[in-house]
């Protein structure tokens, strides 16, 4: 059977040896074939092919219910519940999501795209089961880098405890996105070392099945061997039953196993060992590389801020001890791999441990330090109250380098870096600065550097091409003007400048000079730049929701003051943003050049 033919996992049941071979091999080459050309995660999907046919095999899916963690693992999984047809729209807009989702396939038991939630998820679901009288399993495949999230070992402690009959599929790749850390990842290296005894057990197994007094004996002290010769201690001691460890890839294997556990009672947990990008020379080789892949033909963009906030923190290192950067899981993804490598000591990549990584930040501060904590803007949400309760409170100086602000595209809704900005303006004794150029991120990474406080500075992957130098040193509550006009003003946050200036263009051609002033601090506002357009029709542009960001605040100040509210505030609507290319994103809330004129000018006619 071709894969093009799979439309339900239950056709999965009948297949012989040779032809799950030969569609586990059809699986990876759409898989690769569809990330080149769209962008996506390719190398843990690759690593997860068998396990899935497997897990598909052995489950009664979508009865039974299959939660992945992170879910950047799940095309496998997509491909083989009906969405081949669709595949080729994957990432696109209005296309397949990148990550499960409820709303696309009942087979999506819980939407995912930040990890660490799998086990919680499915220890709920495996209690309303329970308390509801039904009859079904519930698995949550959870990488060990996920496992290195505080939230998972919440979510074992819990269920350890109590009963439940769920199964946690550990896919051991040594990976999340960087190399994992931490002494979890140790613990799972020394039995991943164990598989002899897996090896010793069935060899020991085959050759007692004829002597039933002797097999019996030695089943009632296999538990004792497999704690000298694995030596799982962490698991057992939660209250799991521990299996493994299992080659990932041996499909046959995994659904034996898979279909004994399934009606096992109470938690258990399956320890699988893959390889990251298996079925491609280079993914494996360099399963970091690739565990995100941009799509073919990705348009050039300007110099990444990433990197360049790396590079102004090591100057300030290179100056002071002090300075010294924490992150979690995304060293590479922040852009300090250069960091890491000049100053190995001073830098802290704790695991997805967002929560962790803040109030250790907040500890080395209140010690003398000056930290910088490199988190995407999506994944710092995490740690509210931490950057609440144990910076801001405290007021102590940590600053936030927040990559990816903004809509970041194909990734979607779990990743979209739209809510830093509204969450964080309420804090008080927190500054929120917004770059639009690497130049004035370098600027604001000094002047962060220098102040007693925390501060928050949220900017994209990259400066917009073509965008002017700032002409005015960066002050916060000072913001610079980018074109003069007399008509209207277009003020604009940090990654619509382009847009606005572009709009701008289209407006003299209607006869309109609109001026265009970039908010290169969302806290403070430049309350003199407010009052000064008391008397012009003003519009406010933000990458991120109307409500509680700089559409907001800007609207705040003028109720406060007696001032004329804005004439239009643009920004996003009050819904969870799907997956699709950032420009068409733009282009459909009303965000791109084009758009922002037709507003403007209707605006200005009323």
């Amino acid at each position: 059977m071709k894969l093009c033919e799979i439309t339900s996992p239950a056709q999965l049941k009948g297949l012989s040896d040779a032809e799950l071979e030969t569609l586990a091999g059809e699986i990876r080459e759409t898989i690769i074939r569809t990330v080149s050309r769209n962008g996506g995660h390719l190398a843990s999907n690759l690593g997860v092919v068998e396990l899935t046919l497997a897990l598909h095999r052995a489950l009664e899916c979508p009865r039974d219910k299959l939660i992945f963690d992170v879910g950047h693992q799940c095309y496998p999984h997509k491909l083989l519940t009906g969405r081949y047809r669709d595949f080729g729209t994957l990432r696109q807009l209005d296309g397949l999501c990148g990550f499960p989702r409820m709303d696309e396939s009942e087979y999506d038991a819980f939407g995912a795209g930040h990890a660490s939630t799998a086990i919680s998820a499915a220890l709920g679901m495996a209690r309303a089961r329970d308390l509801l009288g039904q009859d079904y399993q519930v698995v949550a495949v959870v990488g060990d880098g996920a496992l290195t999230g505080g939230m998972c070992h919440e979510a074992l402690n819990d269920a350890g405890s109590s009963n439940a009959s769920l199964m946690v599929v550990v896919n051991d790749n040594g990976m999340s996105i960087s190399r994992n850390v931490g002494a979890l990842s140790g613990q799972l290296n020394r039995l991943r070392l164990s598989r002899g005894w897996l090896d010793m057990k069935s060899a020991v197994s085959d050759a007692l099945r004829n002597k039933p007094a002797v097999y019996a004996r030695f089943q009632r002290i296999k538990n004792t061997l497999r704690n000298i010769l694995v030596r799982d201690k962490y698991f057992s001691s939660l209250g799991f039953h521990y299996f493994g460890p299992i080659d990932g890839h041996d499909l046959k294997g995994m659904e034996r196993i898979f279909r004994k556990l399934r009606s096992y009672p109470g938690p258990v947990v399956v320890h699988v060992v893959t390889r990251k990008g298996a079925g491609s020379q280079e993914a494996e080789l360099h399963p970091e590389l690739y565990h995100g892949v941009p799509p073919r033909g990705c348009p050039a963009s300007g110099r990444s801020f990433g990197p360049a906030a790396a590079d102004a923190v090591s100057r300030l290192a290179r100056q002071d001890e002090r300075v010294c950067v924490v992150t979690a899981a995304m060293t590479d993804g922040t852009g300090f791999s250069s960091f890491a490598k000049s100053f190995p000591q001073r830098t802290f990549d704790v695991g997805i441990a967002e929560e962790h990584a803040v109030t250790m930040a907040a500890g080395m501060a209140a010690a003398g330090m000056r930290p910088f904590a490199a988190i995407y803007d999506t994944f710092l949400q995490r740690s509210v109250d931490q950057i609440m309760e144990d910076v801001c409170l405290q007021n102590l100086p940590v600053c936030f380098l927040m990559d990816r602000a903004g809509l970041v595209g194909e990734d979607g809704a779990t990743h979209h870096g739209v809510f830093g900005g509204a969450l964080l303006r309420p804090i008080p004794n927190l500054t929120v600065l917004c770059p639009r150029t690497v130049k004035q991120l370098e600027e604001m990474i000094l002047w962060a550097y220098h102040h007693h406080g925390p501060v928050a500075i949220r900017y994209g992957k990259a400066q917009e091409p073509d965008l002017p130098e700032p002409q005015i040193s960066f002050t916060p509550g000072q913001w610079e003007t980018l074109r003069p006009g007399k008509d209207a003003a277009l003020i604009a946050c940090a990654t619509l400048a382009g847009e606005a200036l572009r709009a701008a263009e289209l407006l003299a051609e209607r006869g309109v000079q609109a001026a265009v002033i970039h908010a290169s601090s969302l806290k403070p506002l430049d309350e003199n730049c407010l009052r000064g357009l008391a008397d012009t029709p003003f519009f406010v542009l933000d990458e991120g929701p109307v409500a509680c960001g700089l559409c907001s605040a800007v609207t705040e100040f003028c109720a406060l003051n007696g001032q004329k509210a804005p004439a239009g505030m643009l920004g996003l609507p009050d819904l969870f943003i799907p997956h699709g290319e950032r420009h068409a994103l733009l282009r459909r809330y009303g965000l791109d050049a084009e758009a922002v004129t037709r507003q403007v000018t209707e605006a200005l006619k009323k």
